[in-house]
């Protein structure tokens, strides 16, 4: 199928269309959908150490319905661009790999959806985000509160399009409020729901409440749940399905500190690699040195003011700042917990 194959020639090699193609969203690991940091370094990388599923950065429906599909010959890539801007990149290796839109009403996340539906496996709604530019936006968190605006946009996509269809929540002020919630989108046929296990005010720093993600299970959903919310290790992610029930784990901010998380074999792995292949990946996939410096960033959040490597990291302004980190001595060992 060539260099540039869509998801759609990559399932018709194993014997599948996306007509009859079912994702399994039951006992994996998954990374998440994160804003700035979900490009396609960051998952090809999580997918190399062994995440079942990959999520997008959220891609805002008006942008991607206006998007031009582009086959990338130079860097083996399709890109999606608009108005001069790259939206999403994909490419063979990028598999299998989910889309997650965020919109706020049916008409333009279908467009959205439809736009990059032979390139994904998979289309997930955001209904999570509680960031500003998402919630004024009648996206994300704001959704919560909407439960028409919610079956519109479920029902909609899932009578249009010949793939899965899944959305992302958090917990609502009461229990009862989640559960009805839910029963709703059980009620539009979405392959799976992820619970991000926190209410839309309370942040990062504030423990999930995995007491809620129980909860939720022992009402008994036809649906897989997907849990996330404070997994930062192998063990946290056994813990939580002991835990709570969940069918599978999507793992966030644990994914960008360690993206060998994903990995369930008992080898040795340091910081200093793991910042190589990131940028290895980002300088092959032609990733845009700004998005990459902030992933790498983040990866490097608690080391930026107190290592050489963080100094060149803070200052660079552009990828050939950052060569000298492919010299970096490998001594950091992420400690895996006793």
């Amino acid at each position: 199928f060539g260099k540039n194959a869509t998801s759609e020639q990559l399932l018709e090699e194993n014997g599948q269309t996306l007509t009859d193609m079912e994702v399994d969203y039951r006992n994996k690991v998954v990374l998440a959908p994160m804003v700035r940091v979900g490009t396609l370094p960051m998952r090809l990388l999580a997918l190399e150490y062994g995440a079942d599923l990959v999520w997008s950065d959220e891609l805002v429906d008006l942008r991607l319905s206006k998007a031009v599909r582009t086959e990338n010959e130079e860097l083996n890539t399709v890109d999606f661009i608009a108005e001069g801007k790259l939206i999403y990149r994909t490419c063979k290796k990028d598999f299998p790999n989910i889309a997650q839109i965020g919109t706020g009403n049916s008409i333009t996340a279908l467009a959205a959806a439809q736009a990059i539906c032979t390139d994904v496996v998979a289309i997930d709604v955001n209904m999570g985000c509680p960031k500003r530019f998402s919630v004024i936006g009648g996206m994300g968190a704001a959704l919560l509160t909407q439960p028409e605006k919610v079956k519109d946009i479920l029902t909609t996509l899932k009578r249009n399009l010949n793939l899965p269809i899944t959305c992302k929540i958090r917990i609502l002020e009461t229990r009862q409020k989640t559960i009805d919630l839910l029963r709703l989108i059980e009620n539009t046929g979405v392959s799976a729901v992820t619970i991000h296990a926190r209410k839309t005010e309370e942040r990062p720093h504030q423990p999930s409440h995995w007491e809620e993600l129980k909860f939720i299970t022992e009402c008994g959903f036809s649906m897989p749940i997907i849990g996330n919310g404070d997994v930062y290790c192998q063990e946290d992610v056994e813990r939580m399905k002991k835990e709570t029930g969940v069918d599978s784990v999507m793992i966030a901010r644990g994914a960008i500190l360690n993206p060998s998380i994903f990995s369930k074999n008992d080898v040795d792995c340091y910081r200093e690699d793991l910042m190589k292949r990131y940028l290895k990946i980002a300088l092959e996939t032609g990733n845009d040195f700004w998005n990459s410096k902030y992933v790498m960033m983040q990866m490097w959040k608690d080391l930026l003011s107190s290592t050489r490597d963080g100094d060149i990291l803070t200052h660079s302004k552009s990828y050939s700042d950052l060569l000298p980190l492919f010299n970096a001595s490998s001594h950091r060992l992420l400690k895996k917990p006793a």
